[in-house]
């Protein structure tokens, strides 16, 4: 095989890009013994140490989407954001320009340094050529062919991710199934059908399945080789197959009729008729992923040491002291440093505490919320956007507690009292207990809005899922090394539960699935005898909750549905902020302007860029 002789810095790997991508920098590779400053890319795949650091490299492509998951304008993903479950205090981030409806294909022109949401293109087919590179040039390496052939499989898996990770945005996309060379003749790079970028990415997962992955990485002793947590497994294989065939089978890419005339110059069709067999093939594979990755005895739900507090199980879960517990399938490792660990907490933290109170969940996931007892409070919105309360839920929104209850104090509004576990796992809220004292919302609070507007809290409520209320915020002190879920053995379950509901209704696997992430949260099973368009929508309800603030699934769960024009659309509410006493405080607001959400926005649009070069892209429909 031909490779290039060009030099390869070794503090800063350099790579040419193919035509959708600019060029790459990296700094993975260290000082060669002998100082060196640069060894060409034959002596990169001489070295079984390079090698390895080589495919590394492409690991670095992988978003983090539980965590900095939309606070900078460089954050890996503006998903929570940019959907009904969350508000961001600034201005700037990028879900705030697809709130406004602004964004617009030149805005996606940002280079690889920049965060996804703004250079997704760029990014992805930056790290899928990395991952080409090394399958076209693994067989020079030295190492042995057993460490060789589960390295391939690992590429491989991160090319179907990367794939992937395009796809759920931009719908059907070019698959590159290798690396373009200098020479190559860049001219002509038409989009794939959405059906062959399925197939190809669930190749990619199938090769592991079949191949040299293991389902976890041991050591020589047989224990769990912990310094391996975030390689490719054959778990993650099977839970990426999983995925991407449940959104193939989805209303948005399933016999869409606003696609039905998407096509390329050349006239072919880029997604085909509506197949319903495609549930029946999501639900098998979410099934084999489950009994094969269960059935390994690695994996399964996470419970405390206390499994019937349903607090703790799922408060637990998300804590960076637990990370890489039973119920991690596959999540990106956090650095150790102040902007890995710290950054985070200080998004989430109040004002008063240090933090900067930027990331805020809305009044409409709070509302979502169960009671205790499993009965919906809110089951509707009159035409004035007031709530329409169920009476027999116990639930009420007037007056204050008078005690105090298990997982919140004495003087908190009725709103937030004898709600389900999760939401005091996953919501800080006016009056809330919280590293040491109640937190004050309102204005003239200790964690109110400021005279200068900037770091506050713009709903009344902060993030406190992934919080680690030991962390020292104000000193940046005992942050620990996170993980970014991107899989996990919960989310698999209610893939599972949907795809199998689609495909034949609400049989009892249904069930079992969808009341076990329940009963795990402390919540009684589901009411017996639903039928498949009930179930539907406790299935996406059960989503919404359990998967909140996590890899992105509010938002492409909402566009995949294709329900996002109404979630995601309107204004959003949250408590009278700019009140001066508790009882004004909480009184629901609209939250900002109205959010802008058109048909064009259910996919993203291919960068301006690219188009201009002509080389055989059509736009995302509706972004012409």
């Amino acid at each position: 095989m031909k490779i290039s002789k060009m030099k390869i810095k070794v503090a800063g790997l350099c790579l040419l890009t193919w035509a959708f991508v600019s060029t790459s920098c990296s700094d993975y590779l260290d000082k060669t013994p002998d100082d060196a400053t640069s060894i060409t890319l034959e002596e990169v795949f001489s070295s079984e140490i390079y090698t390895e650091r080589f495919l590394l490299r492409a690991y670095d492509y992988l978003p983090c989407e539980t965590n900095y998951n939309d606070n900078d304008y460089w954050a890996l993903g503006a998903w929570s954001g940019a959907s009904d479950e969350m508000n961001i205090t600034w201005t700037y981030p990028m879900a705030k320009e697809m709130n406004r409806g602004s964004w617009n294909p030149k805005m996606l022109e940002g280079s690889s340094s920049q965060g996804t949401s703004y250079a997704m293109w760029w990014r992805y087919y930056e790290g899928i050529r990395q991952c080409n590179v090394f399958l076209e040039n693994i067989d020079l390496c030295p190492a042995a062919q057993a460490t060789k052939n589960v390295w391939i499989c690992e590429a491989r898996f991160m090319r179907a991710m990367l794939h992937f990770f395009l796809l759920r945005s931009h719908g059907p996309i070019p698959i590159m199934d290798h690396a373009l060379k200098m020479d190559d003749e860049m001219t002509y790079f038409p989009r794939n059908t959405f059906d062959q970028c399925v197939d190809f990415i669930v190749s990619d997962c199938q090769y592991g399945i079949d191949g040299a992955l293991p389902m976890i990485y041991t050591n020589a002793s047989g224990t769990v080789a912990e310094s391996l947590y975030g390689r490719a497994t054959k778990a993650a294989a099977y839970a990426l197959k999983a995925r991407v065939l449940l959104y193939a089978a989805s209303p948005l890419f399933n016999g869409n009729a606003d696609y039905a005339k998407f096509a390329n110059e050349d006239g072919t069709l880029l997604f085909a008729p509506k197949d319903d067999s495609k549930w029946g093939k999501a639900a098998a594979a979410a099934k084999e992923a489950i009994d094969k990755i269960e059935g390994s005895s690695y994996y399964g739900l996470y419970y405390s040491d206390e499994p019937d507090n349903g607090y703790r199980n799922y408060m637990e879960l998300f804590l960076p002291s637990k990370k890489w517990n039973k119920e991690y399938i596959f999540a990106r490792n956090q650095g150790t440093g102040y902007s890995d660990n710290i950054h985070q907490e200080k998004c989430m933290a109040a004002n008063g505490m240090g933090g900067w109170s930027g990331l805020c969940p809305t009044q409409e996931l709070v509302d979502a919320y169960e009671m205790a007892n499993g009965s919906t409070p809110i089951i509707g919105y009159n035409a004035d956007g007031t709530p329409i309360i169920n009476g027999a839920s116990g639930y009420s929104e007037t007056g204050f507690a008078a005690t105090a209850g298990k997982h919140y104090p004495a003087g908190v509004y009725n709103m937030y009292v004898g709600r389900e576990p999760r939401f005091y796992a996953s919501i800080n809220f006016n009056g809330q207990q919280w590293r040491g004292r109640q937190l004050e919302f309102w204005q003239g609070g200790k964690d109110g809005i400021n005279v200068s507007k900037v770091d506050y809290c713009c709903t009344g409520y902060l993030l406190r899922k992934t919080a680690d209320e030991g962390v020292d915020v104000i000193n940046g002190k005992g942050g620990m090394k996170e993980a970014s879920i991107l899989f996990r053995v919960g989310s698999l379950y209610l893939d599972y539960a949907e795809a199998l509901n689609e495909a034949e209704g609400p049989v009892d696997d249904v069930y079992k699935y969808v009341d076990a992430i329940r009963k795990r949260a402390g919540l009684p099973g589901l009411a017996k005898g639903l039928d498949k368009d009930k179930m539907r929508e406790r299935i996406q309800h059960e989503r919404q909750i359990e998967l909140a603030f996590e890899a992105g699934h509010r938002y492409f769960d909402c566009h995949r549905w294709k329900i996002a024009e109404k979630t995601d659309n309107g204004y959003m509410h949250g408590m009278n902020i700019t009140a001066t006493n508790k009882v004004d405080y909480s009184k629901r607001s609209t939250v900002g302007d109205s959010r802008v959400f058109e048909k064009k926005h259910y996919l993203f649009p291919i960068p301006q860029s690219e188009m201009d070069k002509r080389i055989g892209l059509v736009q995302s429909p509706y972004w012409e």
